[in-house]
């Protein structure tokens, strides 16, 4: 690499974050110098306002790099930046992440290269196994699925990940043992719809036979953790898992998005209220330290003040600790955006506010519910941890970031816990 290495902006989730991360090797392998890459989301509308605000930023601060956009809002809509002045190259979600995308640039690929490099993601079958060593030095993430085979009302990601595909068992088992002898001691699954894990590949394995598999073929690996599940899709392999292993970290985060059976089914989602409660019911009897994190969207089209209220009920019905609220946004594109009644957009931050409210209530409960107990933390940096429920730790004495460190939670200090 020369003397202007690309500079890297990552919108979004965890997943961008990792693709980021293959992009910066693909890019230093093939020298590609004064160039800004934006990895972009499309989740909300307001996300693909943030990208333009952050491309623009980046143009001022970095007036004669090339800037590149990719990501899931050039996928969906790569005319949006196609036409913004700041902006000298869109590639696609899929593009991003070959080789030859990055080969074709070098240190002055813009001339000799198409400008708008997006083909159509849904024709897009295999999810390549990406080999890198992680962020920082605590915890390493591994992608093991990408796409989205459902059409929520919501959503417009399945339009910019593609259909669901898998990562290969044997891929992901080998790429974790390289992890764990560089000396990770916990290793995260992610994908875009984690639980349909293996339905492309020979067998049709489910997510519950990966874990296991990696669990028993790794047995150094001191942590597995999984980062977001669809419940309804939960095999009963994988809830084996969560009874028998203690390698498997006690924290799952939920992808409910509400609590109204008649919300829900507009939505398009595939369960009822009281299949998530059942679930985390079985959940915790199985692991009773279980705690749930969840996704859960305020002011969804037709959303009435009793059908809110199921949703805040929900939090507490299902003991919910960790929260991500998203106040509705509507996503041009999805069949949610054409629901004639659409709520006051000062109601749906409202009703947000009251389930961030609920959800800082609950925090509060856990971190009580630990003062006196042992827990094994993962040191993040020198004054942070996590215990395996997730939860943040702050130490007074810094310790080696990446140790597992076992500790008596002493007390609690704002939204962390305290040894």
């Amino acid at each position: 690499m020369g003397t202007n290495p690309p500079i890297f902006a990552t919108l979004g989730c965890r997943l961008n974050a990792y693709e980021t991360e293959a992009m910066k090797e693909l890019a230093e392998a093939n020298g590609v110098e004064n160039a800004v890459v934006v990895n972009t989301c499309a989740v909300t509308a307001e996300a693909v306002r943030k990208a333009r605000q952050e491309i623009r930023k980046l143009r001022r601060a970095n007036p004669e790099a090339k800037i590149i956009v990719t990501g899931c809002a050039a996928q969906t809509e790569p005319e949006t930046f196609a036409t913004m002045g700041e902006v000298d190259l869109v590639i696609g979600n899929s593009e991003k992440m070959q080789p030859e995308t990055w080969q074709s640039m070098g240190p002055d690929f813009i001339g000799q290269t198409e400008r708008v490099q997006v083909n159509d993601i849904m024709s897009v079958t295999e999810t390549a196994g990406h080999l890198i060593d992680g962020f920082g030095r605590h915890r390493a993430y591994v992608q093991v699925q990408n796409g989205c085979d459902h059409r929520c009302t919501f959503c417009i990601i399945p339009y910019g990940r593609g259909n669901s595909r898998s990562v290969p068992a044997g891929v992901v088992v080998d790429q974790i043992k390289r992890l764990v002898d560089k000396g990770f001691n916990e290793v995260v699954l992610t994908g875009v719809d984690l639980t349909s894990w293996g339905a492309d590949l020979p067998a049709t394995p489910r997510l519950g036979d990966l874990v296991m598999r990696i669990l028993k073929l790794v047995p150094d690996l001191p942590r597995l953790r999984i980062s977001s599940i669809d419940s309804i899709e939960a095999d009963d392999m994988l809830m084996q898992a969560i009874a028998t292993e203690p390698r498997l970290m006690p924290h799952l985060h939920l992808s409910l998005q509400h609590g109204d059976d008649l919300i829900l089914k507009r939505m398009a989602r595939r369960h009822l209220r009281d299949d998530a409660i059942k679930f985390c019911e079985d959940a915790r009897n199985l692991r009773p330290e279980m705690t749930f994190g969840a996704d859960i969207i305020a002011g969804f089209p037709t959303e009435t003040e009793a059908q809110f209220e199921n949703s805040l009920k929900l939090v507490t019905d299902c003991d919910l600790t960790w929260l991500h609220v998203f106040p509705y946004s509507k996503r041009e594109g999805t069949p949610a955006a054409k629901i004639p009644r659409q709520v006051n957009g000062k109601v749906i931050r409202d009703r947000a506010a009251r389930l961030r409210a609920a959800g800082e209530t609950q925090v509060q409960k856990h971190l009580k519910a630990q003062v006196g107990r042992e827990h094994m933390i993962l040191v993040e940096n020198p004054h942070m941890g996590r215990t395996e429920q997730f939860t943040e730790v702050s130490f007074d004495t810094p310790q080696p970031e990446g140790a597992l460190l076992k500790a008596t939670i002493a007390g609690i200090k704002g939204t962390r816990l305290t040894v």
